[in-house]
């Protein structure tokens, strides 16, 4: 008997302690020093009232065939707090124009001549969060424009490790990995004091074949001079419009 009640405390022992046991292996697979250089990068970004960088990608696109094809994409961003965001995409895919003016949000593929433009939030979080949401459309280098990209990036963390010192470009960088449910994500991170990101590579786990984008950061400006019309979407002659998700996929984004 006394065995029999020994066994049943230490089952309920273990069941008890289960969930705090896997609590703590969560927290334990998250290297505080890994968080460190994310934090300041994020204090950078959300700082900087508005922003401008170049960007070099590389794409995993799936073909009719199924196989994925690799695509070398550039990239124009420019962002102003709280409602002002215009991205120009060129390279290998096709050509793709995003605008958002803090009312709407407008998609335009040369390429092809067509456009949409639809209404969204007043803010560039609310937009980035809504785009996703009503498309299924994601960005992999989203989650730097938010005003929080640290409280973005560490959502649903699972493990996150530092892999070492790096060089990007000629850049002193701290190289760490990261993983949430879905994506398995590394970013390069400058050891200056600016900290801003330098390189982004995301895997997409949920997805078939889990493709892959590698995002590379280039001429970063912390203080550029934007106006209003750099936001503003102005349709040319002879293009149609069609839904905003079909805009993108027409570009191949």
């Amino acid at each position: 008997m006394k065995i029999r009640r020994f066994l049943k405390f230490s089952l309920l022992v273990l069941l008890l302690a289960s969930p705090a046991l896997q609590a703590a292996e969560v927290r334990a697979a998250i290297d505080p020093k890994a968080l460190a250089p994310l934090k300041r990068m994020s204090a950078t970004l959300a700082a900087a009232k508005a922003f401008t960088y170049h960007s070099k990608s590389i794409l995993e696109v799936p073909a009719v065939t199924g196989q994925f094809l690799t695509l070398f994409a550039t990239g124009e961003i420019a962002l102003k707090r709280p409602d002002k965001l215009r991205a120009r995409l060129g390279g290998d895919a096709p050509a793709f124009d995003f605008y958002y003016d803090g009312a709407t949000v407008s998609a335009f593929a040369p390429g092809t001549k067509v456009f949409s433009v639809s209404k969204a939030p007043a803010t560039i979080d609310a937009m980035l969060s809504g785009l996703q949401e009503e498309t299924g459309i994601r960005f992999a280098s989203a989650p730097l424009l938010y005003s929080n990209p640290y409280r973005i990036l560490t959502r649903g963390l699972t493990s996150g490790v530092v892999v070492g010192p790096s060089t990007v470009d000629g850049t002193a960088c701290e190289h760490l990995a990261f993983r949430s449910p879905g994506v398995d994500w590394e970013i390069w991170i400058e050891t200056a004091s600016r900290a801003l990101p330098r390189r982004l590579a995301v895997t997409f786990t949920d997805q078939p074949n889990s493709p892959r984008t590698v995002v590379e950061f280039s001429r970063w400006n912390l203080h550029p001079w934007l106006g209003q019309r750099d936001f503003v979407f102005h349709k040319p002659d002879g293009v149609q419009e069609i839904p905003f998700a079909s805009v993108v996929k027409s570009a191949g984004r």
